[in-house]
């Protein structure tokens, strides 16, 4: 039996994809919300907590929730790649990719030979169902979706080049590091920030690969996607609990204000 990437068929068959960060990588949290309306869900491996037993365990709750987990890894690390790969995530997000020769090389630690140099271990991994699926190592590579992170200036630079690395299947635009990246941290409003993203848009678009980034506080996801967005990354568990939390704890203090305690 073969696990397909149901994500990544959504894309090829023209779908536009909202998804939800889970920082706090609780599987409790991520079963939670996919089962409240995100179905495609950001595990996050780079700024959130957590080893890769926690990412197995992040994996089976979205995926027995019926969700469809991507996993945000710390570093364009092969060896990282390989285990993560091994957990059964097919869906990747790898941060900082500065130049076409990082693509490449993600792209290869990702595939087994000849396409690449993914260490061998399939009939002995949960990605293969422990063995089940014999025919894992023929086709794993048409199920992988891999998302490369443009956060660089120096990335947008070459990133017509990037985009023309095959198995370069998305370009995430982070655009706060993109902005840190000139020395504007943050001022996403800039001219000069404005300007690189437009430019980044532009090279993706024009390269045919899908695109996909994080609106900013209120920007509206539709404009994004009449420009060639393909995956928008906006709520999070934290700012769900914060903005909750916030919200709940005003209302007992006006509570207790009315009440002359």
């Amino acid at each position: 039996m073969r696990f397909e990437n149901r994500l990544k068929r959504r894309l090829e068959a023209g779908e536009r994809v909202g998804a939800a960060w889970i920082d706090f990588n609780v599987p409790q949290v991520a079963e939670a919300v996919v089962h409240n309306g995100w179905p495609t869900v950001i595990l996050d491996l780079e700024h959130g907590p957590g080893s890769l037993e926690t990412a197995a365990n992040l994996l089976r709750a979205v995926e027995a929730a019926g969700g469809e987990p991507i996993v945000r890894i710390p570093w364009n690390d092969p060896v990282y790649l390989k285990r993560i790969l091994d957990l059964g995530a097919s869906s990747l997000m790898i941060p900082m990719v500065e130049s076409a020769v990082a693509a490449r090389e993600a792209v290869a630690a990702c595939r087994y030979p000849p396409r690449g140099w993914r260490g061998f271990a399939a009939p002995n991994v949960r990605a293969s169902g422990y063995g089940r699926d014999a025919d894992y190592p023929a086709h794993a590579h048409e199920d992988l979706l891999l998302i490369l992170q443009i956060e660089s200036a120096a990335a947008v630079g070459d990133l017509e080049e990037i985009a023309a690395v095959d198995g370069a299947d998305m370009l995430f635009i982070g655009r706060y590091d993109l902005s840190g990246s000139i020395g504007k941290l943050g001022q996403l409003e800039d001219p000069e920030v404005v300007a690189l993203v437009n430019e980044a848009e532009r090279k993706i678009r024009g390269a045919g690969r899908w695109m996909a980034t994080i609106p900013r506080d209120g920007e509206d996801p539709a404009g994004l996607f009449a420009r060639g967005h393909h995956l928008l990354a906006s709520a999070s568990d934290v700012a769900l609990i914060r903005s909750g939390a916030r919200a709940e704890a005003a209302k007992m203090r006006e509570a207790i204000a009315r009440s002359g305690g």
